[in-house]
């Protein structure tokens, strides 16, 4: 299994230019919010009963969490920080009620995409997920871990 270190020093190789560098740290972490947005939103499983638990997120994230622990516990317990604080909000926005969780999730995710990838024009390299889809894991976390030492270095 590869390090955290060495995915983040191949995921930085395509992220060199400052503008790429400051639309990623938006669009990251908002598309991040937006695919949790969809996966709250989906279909519950039938067989079920509809309790807080019964959704695609709910089930999903978990799985997610141990990638990132896997990984690194300091990464891990950032990025369950900041997915808690994603499910709060998502609740906090379907209470609202500006637009659905759904309408709101594809619009951002859209629009992120679509920086994502002018940013990567800027930069004049492809995105690192057309490589590897596990990159999309990987941004997250390269966002987590610019952050985290951010907050160290004060």
């Amino acid at each position: 299994m590869r390090t955290l270190d060495s995915w983040l020093e191949e995921y930085s190789e395509s992220h060199q230019n400052k503008l790429n560098k400051f639309i990623h740290f938006f669009a990251v972490p908002a598309i991040y919010f937006t695919v949790m947005g969809l996966l709250y939103v989906a279909p519950t499983l039938p067989f079920l009963p509809e309790v807080w638990w019964n959704n695609w997120m709910v089930i999903i994230m978990p799985i997610v969490m141990i990638f990132y622990f896997s990984l690194s516990i300091g990464l891990g317990i950032g990025m369950s920080l900041f997915t808690l604080l994603c499910y709060g909000l998502i609740h906090l926005y379907e209470k609202t009620e500006i637009s659905s969780v759904f309408s709101m999730s594809v619009a951002v995710f859209v629009v992120m995409w679509i920086f994502q990838f002018i940013g990567h024009k800027i930069e004049g390299k492809k995105p690192s997920f057309f490589k590897d889809l596990q990159f999309l894991l990987i941004g997250p976390a390269w966002v987590i871990n610019w952050a985290q030492k951010a907050i160290l270095e004060r």
